[in-house]
């Protein structure tokens, strides 16, 4: 094989490579030795259809920045059974306008210590009921040949305790422990409960758990069979990117780092976002433009925007092609509660102010809970008290607030702190299962403004036909504790056969979806490269949103309220791109949760 354009990227980035690898390992050339030649094989296992991909890519880097793409993640079982049956459902997927598939964790879990696929036992290794290795690489070629980019999981930050080495550290091996942290007593662990908050305090609480077996502490951040690697031991990240590249070489288009803030672990800090976790981010991402330059990575970073921003790294040292967009996210439904804008227009304002390369994927929800985490000091100064917030949105989204017609459940509730999560499908927290009309002005509406936002739109299996919560969850003894399967439920067939009939909900969303989508890209002014900035519209219930884009400008106007609202904006002639018609922006009447897309030239 020719190593020549393995040797000429290696040597692109080689500098750097060794400068931050020996930092971080205190100058372990073996480790570093072996880290390069971990690379030399991962790229001889590259298959030369995804060489030809990455060429391509290469040739356009800004692919994934199209108006045209268009996302949605879904659980392989619940869609379709396993992979064969994606594979046989690739067409539908093409129907709904899908070219970005992520599929929710399929690596090898055991049941009942899964914590929904996150819990990994083998890295290169599928579930078993749901197919082969094989069987997910012949996926990823059907997807290739159909336009469709494939996203899946990278659970970074722990290990099944069903993983080799888990089991092995378990038995005592000594080599097999340095993967984690272990500690004899608690005098450690204790020092760091101190300082490092807890993710489940209510149903996995503290940051350890006690080994009988062994008689040993290991850090369990987030549950108690998913055990913390230790990345400062090199063998763990030579090792752990293996796997990554591994995937990739098995055809994923993009790895989402599940978790990455959380990978380093120092004792007297929070554990979260340490600068470490950034060298270690601009590895991965220089070990991949070695290996495989067309693969992007997606930062899954759950954090306000000060904290996001910097996973994507610099120009000059990119960390993460992709993050997702939770704070939007979590502001829009709590704008939606409130029926006041004002939080969006802040969230747009920094937004807005963020280089324009900054990508990030957009969505209305997805597979987790919706926490609450918003900008409460901001708040503060319109009355607005976090716990006393956090109790109103979670009341509202669970229908006990007055007049509220949505349907959602709660997770990892806490009456100590007063605070919790939600849960429920797009329809049902939007009220369609009490009032369906109401319900799908706010569903049309509030997906309008997610299209409207800069990066890649993505829809949550079931939404493209309203599908409401499941509440069978509730007599499943795998998962009645688990409030997250209210939205985690099978994809319901028989509705999706509805999708083509004007006369019913599922055919109506679905219908307006294609619409939104087809509108989108067909219109340059959505492209990731446009301008963008929320304007005050004069009223606290309507957000408005510029875009502009070579003399294009689209005003877009979204009513977060069920009262019509009539807006007195500056004049100028536009088109409205739902009806087509001829538009006077100086007198716009905005109908309960409606919204506008108009279209006018700035020359």
């Amino acid at each position: 094989m020719d190593y020549a354009e393995f040797v000429s990227r290696l040597n692109q980035h080689y500098d750097e490579l060794k400068w931050l690898y020996c930092e971080l390992y205190q100058n372990d050339m073996m480790a570093f030795r072996y880290f390069v030649d971990m690379l030399r094989r991962s790229y001889t296992d590259r298959k030369q259809e995804l060489r030809d991909l990455d060429h391509e890519r290469l040739a356009d880097p800004e692919w994934f920045r199209s108006n045209r793409m268009l996302g949605m993640m879904l659980y392989v079982d619940n869609f379709a059974g396993d992979l064969q049956g994606v594979r046989v459902r690739l067409p539908y997927l093409q129907e709904c306008g899908i070219n970005y598939l992520h599929l929710m964790p399929l690596l090898r879990t055991v049941k009942g210590r899964s914590d929904g696929g996150y819990a990994v036992a083998d890295f290169r290794e599928v579930q078993p009921e749901l197919g082969t290795m094989a069987d997910l690489e012949a996926l990823s070629d059907d997807c290739r040949q159909a336009g469709i980019s494939l996203a899946l999981d990278f659970v970074m930050n722990h290990t099944s305790e069903d993983h080799e080495w888990a089991r092995a550290a378990r038995a005592g091996d000594p080599v097999a422990a340095a993967r984690y942290f272990f500690y004899d007593n608690r005098d450690i662990p204790d020092q760091f409960e101190k300082t490092v908050p807890q993710v489940f305090p209510t149903t996995a609480p503290g940051n350890f758990t006690y080994l009988e077996d062994c008689g040993r502490y290991v850090m369990t951040s987030f549950y108690p069979y998913q055990w913390d690697l230790n990345y400062a031991n090199p063998m763990v990240f030579n090792d752990m990117t293996e796997n990554l590249l591994y995937l990739a070489n098995r055809g994923m288009d993009v790895i989402r780092l599940d978790a990455i803030p959380y990978i380093w672990k120092e004792l007297g800090t929070d554990c979260r976002n340490l600068p470490q976790v950034h060298t270690l981010s601009r590895l991965i991402r220089m070990a991949c433009e070695i290996v495989c330059p067309g693969v992007l990575l997606l930062g899954e970073v759950v954090m306000e925007p000060a904290k996001v921003a910097p996973y994507f790294g610099t120009r000059e040292k990119p960390e993460c092609h992709l993050l997702y967009n939770v704070t939007t996210m979590c502001s829009t439904w709590s704008c939606l509660a409130t029926h006041d804008v004002r939080l969006l227009m802040r969230q747009m304002d920094q937004l807005s102010a963020l280089p324009r390369s900054y990508s990030f994927q957009n969505y209305l929800r997805c597979h987790d809970d919706i926490g609450w985490g918003l900008d409460y000091p901001w708040l503060e100064q319109f009355g607005v008290k976090e716990v006393a917030h956090k109790k109103y949105l979670n009341d509202w989204f669970t229908g006990k607030w007055p007049g509220s017609r949505s349907r959602g459940e709660l997770y990892n509730d806490d009456p100590t702190l007063g605070d919790a999560r939600l849960c429920g499908t797009t329809a049902s927290l939007c009220g369609m299962e009490v009032d369906e009309e109401l319900g799908f002005l706010a569903d049309r509406m509030l997906h309008a403004w997610m299209f409207t936002q800069s990066g890649i739109p993505v829809l949550y299996s079931g939404d493209e036909i309203a599908q409401e919560n499941d509440y069978s969850y509730h007599d499943d003894p795998d998962k009645c504790e688990d409030s997250r399967y209210l939205h985690r439920g099978r994809f319901d067939w028989a509705l999706a056969r509805k999708r083509h009939d004007p006369g019913t909900i599922q055919g109506r969303v679905f219908e307006m979806l294609r619409q939104l989508e087809t509108i989108r890209a067909s219109q340059p002014v959505f492209c990731a490269d446009a301008a963008f900035f929320a304007f005050p519209t004069g009223s606290d219930r309507v957000l408005g949103i510029r875009r502009e884009r070579e003399g294009d400008r689209l005003t877009a106007l979204f009513n977060f309220s069920e009262e019509p609202v009539t807006l007195h904006l500056e004049g100028e002639e536009a088109s409205d791109l739902i009806s087509g018609r001829k538009l006077d922006l100086t007198n716009v009447e905005l109908p309960e949760f409606g919204f506008l897309w108009a279209l006018s030239r700035t020359d």
